[in-house]
C-alpha cells in the first residue's frame, strides 16, 4: 500500500492542541468516539500488555465536577504563567496560556471528556525503564486517538492538570485503584479545519547524531 504523503504529512503536521476552537454546542456522537478508539488501540504497547482503558464522559454533571477539579488545580498556575508570558513579550506563549485559560473556564461545556488510563502505577523508586514502559504503552494510543479525531473534523488537547486530584476524579468515576489516569482530553468538533503548522526550531538545531554535541 502506498500512502499519499501530502495527506498523511498534513495530518501529522496540523494536529494541534485545540482549545478555543472547540465547538461547545455541536454534539459528538458516541459512535465517532468509538471509531477513533478502535484506531487508537491499534497502537503498540509494551510487551503487548494492552493495559489501556478509556473513560468517556458526556454526562453534564460529571463534566462539571471534573472541570471544578481542573480549575482548582490549574487556576493559579495558568493565571500566573499567562501574566509572565505577557511581561516577557513572548507572543506565542501568551497565546498558549490565553487559550489554556479559556479552556479552564469552558471545560464543563466541551461535549466530551476522554480520560486514558493504563493498568499499573509508577512508584517513587521505580526504575526509569519501567516508568517509560508504562507511559510508552498508553501515549502512542492517545496520539493515534487525537489523529483519528483530526481526520474526522474533531479536535482535542492533552491536559494533565486534573491529575493533581486524581484520587477525587477516581472516586467520581469509579476508577479502580490499579488503573492510572494519565490525562484528560476535551473533545469536540472544531470551528473550521484550517489548522497550520506551528513554529518550531529547525531539526538541525535539536538533533545529535551518534553523540551529544
Amino acid at each position: 500500500m502506498e500512502f499519499d504523503l501530502s495527506i498523511t504529512d498534513e495530518l501529522l503536521a496540523t494536529t494541534r492542541a485545540v482549545r478555543k476552537r472547540l465547538d461547545l454546542n455541536k454534539p459528538v456522537p458516541r459512535e465517532i468516539i468509538n471509531e477513533c478508539l478502535e484506531l487508537a488501540v491499534q497502537a503498540p504497547t509494551g510487551s503487548n500488555s494492552q493495559g489501556w482503558r478509556w473513560i468517556v464522559i458526556d454526562d453534564p454533571e460529571k463534566k462539571k465536577a471534573l472541570a471544578e477539579l481542573y480549575a482548582k488545580a490549574g487556576g493559579g498556575y495558568l493565571s500566573a504563567a499567562g501574566e509572565e508570558a505577557k511581561k516577557s513579550g513572548d507572543g506565542q506563549q501568551t497565546r498558549v496560556f490565553s487559550s489554556a485559560q479559556y479552556l479552564l473556564e469552558h471545560l464543563h461545556e466541551v461535549p466530551v471528556h476522554v480520560i486514558p488510563c493504563i493498568q499499573g502505577r509508577p512508584g517513587g523508586d521505580v526504575p526509569a525503564a519501567m516508568s517509560a514502559g508504562l507511559y510508552g504503552s498508553i501515549f502512542p494510543a492517545v496520539w493515534s486517538f487525537q489523529l483519528a479525531l483530526r481526520a474526522r473534523g474533531l479536535g482535542s488537547t492533552l491536559t494533565t492538570l486534573h491529575l493533581a486530584f486524581e484520587k477525587e476524579a477516581a472516586e467520581l468515576l469509579g476508577v479502580p485503584d490499579d488503573m492510572h489516569q494519565v490525562a484528560l482530553l476535551p473533545v469536540g468538533y472544531t470551528v473550521g479545519t484550517d489548522f497550520k503548522r506551528a513554529t518550531r526550531p529547525p531539526v538541525s538545531t535539536i538533533t545529535h547524531w551518534n553523540q551529544w554535541q
